[in-house]
């Protein structure tokens, strides 16, 4: 699989500045989850994109010195640490929040756990993993499969399919399967780092 193969390699790679097709790969599948992050902490589309930016600058800034150490955590939490930290600043510089003594903004708890962070990241593995599936798997199953979680029942999909009952619920079986291996080996890959 293409994602367990480059995703360790990756941040190596961007160490070098003018590697542009790591920063491009990077930028393709963390981007989207960085603006829907702080869109979801309240900002808009531009100043979102804007973070996004601010995101890959610390990223460029801090990755030359970059030496992998399990022990200092997940690259998953440093992603979270540095958006949250850029939206903090934004949101400061704009008079949205205000610092509180010892805590950092008051819009964020200072422990590790972000409930609108931990969606972003599932959401984010669920649409590279839907990705996937859509270059790799016949358009007839994702039809059934897409009518089926769009809350057709398995006899009008099979009657509209001229498929039987059971034929149905193997699709939905074998594509949802698919997508939890999918999404296991992504979470997987970043775990190593």
């Amino acid at each position: 699989m293409v994602w367990q193969s480059t995703r360790p390699s990756l941040l190596l790679r961007m160490r070098e500045p003018f590697d542009h097709p790591a920063w491009r790969e990077f930028d393709r599948r963390y981007g989207e989850l960085i603006i829907r992050y702080c869109c979801n902490c309240g900002l808009q589309m531009s100043d979102a994109e804007d973070m996004r930016q601010a995101v890959l600058m610390s990223l460029a800034r801090s990755l030359p010195s970059f030496e992998y150490q399990p022990r200092r955590g997940r690259f998953r939490d440093y992603l979270r640490r540095t958006t949250r930290n850029a939206v903090a600043r934004h949101l400061q510089a704009h008079g949205k929040i205000v610092a509180t003594v010892g805590r950092g903004p008051e819009w964020c708890d200072t422990n590790d756990d972000d409930p609108r962070w931990e969606t972003a990241w599932v959401q984010h593995h669920y649409r590279l993993a839907l990705q996937t599936l859509q270059r790799t798997t016949e358009a007839k199953s994702l039809h059934i499969f897409d009518r089926l979680l769009s809350g057709a029942t398995v006899a009008e999909i099979a009657e509209v399919f001229s498929m039987t009952p059971d034929a149905v619920r193997r699709v939905r079986e074998r594509i949802r399967d698919r997508l939890r291996g999918l999404i296991a080996a992504q979470i997987a890959a970043e775990e190593k780092l």
